[in-house]
């Protein structure tokens, strides 16, 4: 995943608009609840394959995905060799990401995992008013972040969902968010912000694909007697997520300011947290709905920003 807000790629023949009319919200919405119900994919699809190898598996067929995309469409992947190790810091951290996240849903709930992981925006923030010239936390933006690690706090410590969870896989649900972080910072600050879509997206699958099947061994068995269920759950996250969402994602940043896509990022966690209540019956009660409340808060404040 990249944090294409940050890097907005233009798309010839597409014609840009000034505000999100809509048909771009209800694109945005799509988007968001197709990455919400990732996760629960993820973690049903974790009961037929090791996760590690289910992460892998899903790069390779994303990557056909891809290549089948590139051919029809005509747009070339261009300057890997330019781009070289850019793009294999890219690929690595678009691996140890999966890693982390793939596992973590082997341990812990779809709801707390999604507070977790979609936090990123958070870590970022704090990263980038360091790192990045002209990214200094103003007052809004600094209150959105305070809002935003209260709300994870306090979700972490509400007691049912504490009772299902489990703090180990809160972690490695955390550690993930710290290296979408780094995937967004590498975008902003490599060569491969000069790429196109496509070729960071190659990058990311690639690269992935060879490192989580070599290592998949590592972490036990790679299958679980999967069923067609767990078959569609991967072919979901193959075609629908890693490959031409990201890719329908990259439309919508073509044609829309990225200010009015980046208010849309506080629904991903919301929706994950539902999708898990509702399709896994996690424990969600008041307390870590309200907790949910400020994260979605924060995150809007952080992302919104002024046009120019």
């Amino acid at each position: 995943m990249i944090d294409l807000s940050c890097n907005p790629v233009s798309l010839d023949g597409m014609e840009r608009k000034d505000s999100m009319d809509l048909m771009g919200a209800a694109g945005m919405v799509t988007f968001a609840a197709m990455l919400a119900l990732n996760q629960v994919v993820i973690k049903v699809s974790n009961d037929g394959f090791g996760p590690i190898f289910g992460a892998g598996l899903r790069s390779v067929l994303a990557l056909g995905v891809l290549f089948i995309w590139v051919w029809g469409t005509g747009r070339p992947i261009q300057g890997l060799r330019e781009s070289l190790w850019s793009g294999l810091l890219l690929g690595g951290l678009f691996s140890v990401e999966f890693i982390l996240l793939f596992l973590a849903l082997d341990y812990t709930t779809v709801s707390r995992s999604a507070i977790l992981f979609y936090s990123m925006p958070v870590w970022l923030a704090l990263i980038a008013h360091v790192a990045l010239p002209g990214e200094s936390l103003s007052l809004r933006r600094g209150i959105g972040l305070v809002l935003a690690m209260a709300g994870v706090v306090w979700a972490l410590a509400d007691p049912a969902s504490l009772s299902a969870g489990n703090l180990w896989g809160d972690a490695l649900a955390l550690g993930g968010a710290f290296c979408w972080a780094g995937i967004a910072l590498t975008v902003r600050l490599t060569r491969v912000s000069k790429l196109s879509a496509e070729t960071q997206l190659f990058w990311q699958l690639m690269v992935s694909a060879v490192v989580l099947t070599a290592v998949a061994p590592l972490f036990g068995d790679l299958l679980r007697a999967p069923t067609w269920l767990h078959w569609a759950g991967m072919a979901y996250q193959a075609v629908l997520v890693a490959s031409l969402g990201f890719l329908f994602w990259l439309r919508l940043m073509a044609i829309y300011p990225a200010s009015d896509i980046a208010a849309f990022s506080f629904l991903s966690p919301v929706l994950a947290v539902g999708f898990g209540w509702a399709l896994l019956r996690e424990p969600v009660g008041p307390g870590f709905l309200g907790a949910l409340g400020l994260v979605a808060v924060g995150i809007v404040l952080i992302n919104v920003r002024r046009r120019r």
